[in-house]
């Protein structure tokens, strides 16, 4: 090592690296730093996409089952009478899983309008000696609360399916950010003040012939929280979405 004073980064005093060598090493640093981002959020991103593919998998499943179910035992006692009036179900399933997937329904005037609708064709089902206009049948559907013609099951049903989707359709959502969040917080640009003390820690000591030497941690952390600030900034609103408190990865080093 002879004593140089063209060094940037490292001290100007004995050194074993040229210009040359201080810049690779410097883009050596920032290579590392991001493939241990990556490597590091690769686990937690992994974790929300198999979840989220486990858990949309068993919903839509309940659902294919709830309504193969439902057809079925209808087809077996009302046969005829019920497949060809079988689309008001049909579209009820449907517009269940267009609000489980995101759509823009209201759940409430959906169930209300299915019971409405049931209602009417049942009504000129049963009286087919007569012709209903638009403007009676839709009379008739307005009565509903009233006649409870299907008893107190129209409410039960809403309570269940209403709790039931609102909190599949927020958890499934909730899976989708937290895998959105993650992989864009593990992009991570160093700027040229994180990529300058990435390489005073850990390739300067190789510049002056100390290549054994290892920062130690106190040091490491304030590195890491320095080039890592705008992530660390997530950290209270981060722990709140998961439900924990903190994020214990006791056991790992620094670096």
């Amino acid at each position: 090592c002879i004593r140089r004073e063209h060094l940037r980064i490292c001290p100007q005093e004995y050194t074993c690296c040229t210009s040359e060598m201080e810049d690779k090493l410097s883009q050596q640093s920032k290579l590392e730093f991001e493939n241990l981002v990556e490597e590091t959020s690769h686990f937690v991103r992994t974790t929300f996409v198999s979840r989220h593919k486990k858990f949309d998998e068993f919903f839509r499943e309940l659902l294919e089952n709830a309504e193969k179910s439902l057809n079925d035992m209808f087809v077996r006692t009302y046969g005829m009478l019920y497949m060809q009036n079988s689309e008001v179900f049909q579209d009820l399933f449907a517009e269940l899983k267009r609000y489980y997937t995101g759509g823009n329904v209201n759940l409430e005037e959906m169930l209300n309008d299915f019971w409405a609708r049931l209602l009417e064709r049942m009504f000129q089902l049963i009286n087919p000696q007569y012709h209903f206009t638009e403007d009676y049948l839709e009379c008739v559907s307005k009565y509903t609360d009233q006649l409870k013609p299907f008893g107190d099951v129209p409410r039960k049903l809403k309570v269940q399916v209403t709790r039931a989707f609102i909190a599949a359709r927020t958890f499934v959502q909730g899976l989708t950010v937290g895998r959105e969040v993650a992989n864009r917080v593990s992009k991570v640009s160093p700027t040229p003040g994180c990529i300058r003390a990435l390489m005073k820690m850990l390739y300067c000591p190789y510049c002056r012939g100390l290549p054994t030497v290892k920062p130690c941690n106190n040091y490491c952390l304030n590195v890491m929280k320095g080039c890592l600030a705008n992530q660390a900034d997530l950290d209270t609103e981060w722990n709140l979405f998961i439900g924990k408190k903190s994020l214990n990865i006791s056991g790992r080093k620094c670096w």
